[in-house]
This record gives structure tokens, sequence and C-alpha cells, in this order.
């Protein structure tokens, strides 16, 4: 364990700490989700202190460092609006079911004293303002006003008050300002106190006051569906138009994949037709070999609900995976049934030779796909937690696709066949008739 208090490093703010555990080796320990929930048990029965929890990820996709995991950012230069709309949205946030804590960086009620010095008063004993501001530095700042060397480091010398006069605001009255012609007057003679509340950091993003709402998931509960419910709480509460909103790090990551997810998947299969329609010179086999892929994305879908894992980035890593595995099957059962044709077979000779001849071939590529992808199926090792659904997500595409498209594949084959001879026939009498048209004779 390692542990750091007040303000510098990770905490941005004096009153926060942050404590970083490292686990056991997994075969000695339980799961991460069951130690959160077991820590979260013991730790928030201490009086006085918030304990937040954030599972520390191997891929971290930008963000500010916070308590929480995600994260959902409210930016405005209307900061008294912001103030006071924020909180309001975290304790709604808060009951959300299936998010677990849910706190935010914005501290609004931290004691201060403001300071107003009159000018009038300080002119009668010949002080300025920057020389009460000058003092104040010298009690509670961090002047440097010396250096001690050693012949093995050296130590900057700080000056200060004594700790006894730094405990609360009273202590304001030991402060004494030299004034011109020698004595010392207390700082009260020319000054006010006013003690009030205010931020105890003002955070910015963007140029911007930002106020940041972090929090983690509950077991069984996706990012997807937490993008979701935050979203449609933030148009039920109507926020002004000085506030714009938005997620940062792996959530907003996230909410950016699924923007342009179908045009992207759209884009990559017409990729695929295009390359396999200059390869085969046709416009009907491609559609064959891609036609397997749907059953490949629904088996891994499948397969991750069954071991209710989320659809992560890993996963959908999986699932592209699964496109290059699964056309093979197709590759090679109608690659060698366009050979057969070219001696002469029929489309449904060919295609049975295919399927009967490539069986052994494809079972063995497949087999070996299955068995090199169980091991990070199964979650052996350090850091299982997140190459997991990967494994999972392609060793059920390949099982499911296998089973159909040995099936799937020969019917389609014979069908766009089929419709292939039929649409040649009718253009056939066109081409004739174009080819046998009397070339025209320029006369003069």
């Amino acid at each position: 364990m390692n542990s750091t208090v007040g303000a510098g490093g990770p905490n941005t703010v004096g009153n926060s700490g942050r404590m970083l555990v490292a686990l056991k080796p997994r075969d000695e320990r339980d799961s991460q989700p069951k130690i959160l929930a077991r820590l979260r048990q013991k730790a928030n029965i201490i009086p006085g202190i918030a304990i937040f929890f954030q599972p520390i990820q191997n891929i971290n996709l930008g963000g500010k460092l916070a308590k929480s995991q995600y994260q959902y950012v409210l930016q405005s230069n209307d900061t008294a609006t912001l103030y006071r709309l924020a909180p309001e949205l975290r304790d709604k946030i808060s009951k959300i079911n299936g998010l677990l804590d849910v706190t935010m960086d914005l501290y609004v009620t931290n004691p201060q004293v403001t300071i107003t010095v009159d000018r009038e008063k300080a002119a009668v004993y010949g002080l300025t303002v920057d020389q009460v501001r000058q003092e104040l530095y010298n009690a509670f700042g961090v002047r440097q006003v010396a250096t001690i060397y050693t012949p093995i480091n050296y130590y900057q010398v700080i000056l200060e008050l004594q700790p006894d006069y730094q405990v609360g605001p009273d202590d304001l009255s030991h402060v004494y300002l030299k004034t011109t012609n020698g004595t010392a007057v207390p700082l009260s003679a020319v000054t006010k106190f006013d003690p009030t509340v205010g931020p105890l950091q003002v955070n910015h993003q963007g140029q911007q006051p930002a106020v940041t709402i972090s929090f983690n998931l509950a077991p069984n509960f996706s990012l997807g569906q937490a993008v979701d419910a935050i979203s449609q709480l933030e148009q039920d509460e109507r926020l002004p138009a000085t506030i714009t909103t938005g997620f940062q790090g792996t959530a907003q990551v996230f909410q950016d994949s699924l923007r342009g997810q179908g045009i992207l998947i759209l884009a990559a299969i017409f990729a695929a037709y295009v390359v396999l329609g200059i390869l085969y010179e046709s416009f009907i086999h491609p559609i064959t070999i891609i036609s397997g892929l749907p059953s490949a994305g629904i088996g891994a879908i499948l397969t991750l609900m069954l071991f209710r894992m989320d659809l992560s980035v890993i996963a959908m890593i999986g699932i592209v995976m699964l496109v290059g595995i699964v056309k093979k099957n197709a590759i090679m059962m109608i690659d060698f049934a366009i050979e057969r044709r070219r001696v002469g077979l029929s489309a449904e000779a060919a295609i049975r030779e295919a399927a009967t001849l490539r069986f052994r071939p494809i079972m063995m590529t497949t087999f070996a796909a299955i068995f090199g992808t169980i091991p990070i199926a199964v979650g052996t090792g350090a850091g299982a937690e997140l190459r997991q659904p990967l494994g999972v997500a392609v060793v059920g595409g390949l099982l499911l696709s296998q089973l159909l498209t040995l099936y799937i594949t020969p019917v389609i084959y014979l069908y766009l066949d089929r419709f292939d001879r039929m649409l040649k026939r009718r253009l056939e009498p066109q081409l004739e008739e174009v080819q046998e048209a009397p070339p025209a004779v320029a006369a003069e």
C-alpha cells in the first residue's frame, strides 16, 4: 500500500487523501468486484470521511484524475448557476440504480475570511495595501528567506507564524504591522474581517469553470446504460443554455465510438465486398461470403450475455477479429466451388463437393482458433479480467458461426447462383441486340 495526504501529487485539494492498494495474485484472492464490495461495507462506517474506490485500468482513455472511474462534466461561465445546479444534479444522479460512488470535485462550503483593508486608517499609520498583503504572506504563505547548505544536501528556510497561531480566524488578531515610525499596530486596526464560505478550489476545463461528477458502475450494469440514464436525466432537468455538459475519459470514448459505429461497420463490410468482388470478378459471390458474418456477431453477443459481461471496447475488438476468421470458412468453400464450375460441374454438385472436401481444413482452422483463444476466455493470470471479454466473444462467435455457416453458405450460394443466371439471361438479349446493330455509315 502507498498513501498520500493533503494537496500535492494526485490530490488537488488539502482535505483529501489517496491510497494505492496492490492486490495479491489472482489465484490467491477473490475477483476485483467482490473485493470492492467488501471494502465499501467496511470503510463507509468511518464518521466524517467519505471513501470512494476506483479500480485501476490497464488502458486509460483521457479525462482528469477523479475519485471514481467515469466522469460527467458541467461547464459554464456563470459560476453562480453552475455551483447551484451541480449539487442538485449530483444528488439525482446518485439515485440512479446501478451507479456507485457518485461524487464531485466541487466544495462550496469551505470556511473563508475576507479581509477588507480600510485605506483611510491605513494611511494614518503610513501603511499601504501591498504591505498588508506582504505581511499576511509572511505569516501564512511559503516565503523562502534563506537556504542552508550542507555537504550532502540543502534546506530551504520558510518564514511562517508559529503553529499555535494558525489554528483559526481568531489568530489573525496576533498579526502586527510595522508602521513608518517604527511602531507595530494589530492587523485588526486597519482591516475588517468578514467570515464567509466559498469554493475550496475553482476547477477549470477548456478555460471555463467546470464541475466534474464522477461515478462507478454496479455489477451487471453497463456503461451504455449509465450514459443513457444520465442523458435522459439531463433532458428532464432542462438545464440552462449557459451550461454545457458532456462525458470525459472512458465514458466520452464509449459515447463517441457508438456515435459512428454503424457507419464504420457498413464501411468495413463494403470494403470487404469490394476486395472480394475484385478477387472473384463477381458481384454475387462476395455476398455469399459476407452472409456468414451476422451469425458470428450474434454468437459473440449471446455468449457475453450468458456470462454477464459488458460489450466493452475489448469485446468489440474480439468481434472485429471474428470478421476475418469467419470469412475464411466461406472463402474456402466458394473458391473451390468456382474452380469446379469451370470444369463443367453444376452449382449444386460443385458446392456439395466443396463442402465435403473443405470440411476438414475448415474444422482444423476453426478449432485451432478456438483452442488458442480458450486461455483468454477462461481468464487465468494477472490482469485477465481486462482480456477475458475478448476471448469469450471470439469463442462464442466461432462456435455459433461454425455450426451455421457450414449449412447456410451452400444454401445461399445456390440461391444466389440461380439469381446470377437469371440476371444474365435477361441481360444477354440486350447485349446481342447491341452487338448485331449495323454500323452507322457516314454520308456527305
